[in-house]
């Protein structure tokens, strides 16, 4: 909804499906009161987000674990969408961090987000957690695939921010929100937006799916890969294009703008402790492309 231009006045409900034998109603708990203290926290940035509730479900018979299941509405006047119809050459776009610790987080965020944690659990985690967690995966998998990684969960890393952290924690790392800096950036610069586009299913590749015909983007200065996404690269032996076509890699946001309000754009992000820089452009082109630069050369797509 964020990235419609959505920010405020939000209804939510929840779905939770467990089995019982394995997910006692503790968790049930954490999950419910979690989820009305993000409400609360985002509610002294303004951004208000009403929990309707929801329903439970024990279903052992379909669920291994758990599943939760969220679904966020609001109503919104059609003049203030943001529909990425504005995206043109000439545009810059400005990339927002997902790591690091912002204002609104109560420790280091990883960067991980929500998206290739199966490839990513099991490609990082020792053998040792299939056979002793049968319930956290497919059993049905192929042995080979199956938790295949040099690490325990317990590990200890040194992380960008010099804390040292275990590997476990940095693979649970929540996916970040932006909703106190896009609620400043929507309510008070809302003309100064073409387009907004969050790297989520796709990674560095989602663009493609939302930009126009015609264009090409050029990301040729995206922060850094943080350290979880190293880890996962040398686990994986995975190659950079596989690497940013699965996971954001550490920039997490694209706001689509002029480079006359790129500086401003990126004041407001960092008073909010997100980091923030000019990532790359668009340009014209006979057909859409993306090209990313990385410290190993050019990828294109």
């Amino acid at each position: 909804l964020l990235c419609t231009g959505i920010y405020n006045n939000l209804l939510f409900s929840s779905t939770i499906d467990r089995n019982k034998n394995v997910i006692p109603g503790e968790v049930l708990e954490a999950i419910i009161s979690g989820s009305q203290e993000f409400f609360d926290k985002m509610k002294n940035f303004g951004v208000n987000i009403t929990y309707m509730g929801g329903e439970t479900a024990d279903v052992g018979d379909v669920v291994r674990t758990i599943t939760v299941n969220g679904t966020m509405t609001a109503r919104w006047p059609k003049s203030k969408l943001i529909t990425n119809d504005k995206i043109k050459p000439g545009n810059v776009i400005v990339g927002l961090a997902g790591y690091g610790q912002a204002n609104y987080e109560s420790e280091y965020n990883s960067g991980i987000a929500s998206n290739g944690l199966t490839s990513a659990r099991h490609d990082v985690l020792y053998k040792t957690y299939g056979a002793r967690f049968h319930e956290s995966y497919d059993t049905s998998l192929d042995e080979s695939v199956v938790y295949i990684g040099p690490h325990q969960v317990e590990d200890k890393v040194k992380v960008e921010s010099g804390e040292v952290m275990n590997i476990g924690k940095l693979l649970l790392s929540p996916t970040r929100t932006f909703a106190p800096v896009m609620k400043e950036l929507l309510e008070n610069h809302f003309e100064k937006i073409d387009g907004l586009i969050h790297c989520s299913g796709g990674g560095q590749t989602k663009c493609l799916k939302y930009v126009p015909e015609n264009v090409r983007i050029v990301k040729d200065n995206l922060f850094e890969a943080p350290i979880i996404f190293q880890i996962i690269q040398q686990a994986s032996k995975a190659d950079d294009t596989e690497m940013y076509q699965v996971f954001s890699m550490g920039t997490r946001l694209e706001i689509y703008t002029n480079e006359r309000d790129a500086d401003n754009i990126i004041s407001i992000s960092k008073s909010f402790g997100v980091d923030a820089r000019v990532i790359g452009r668009v340009e014209e082109s006979e057909k859409k492309e993306l090209v990313i630069k990385t410290g190993e050369g050019n990828l294109f797509f």
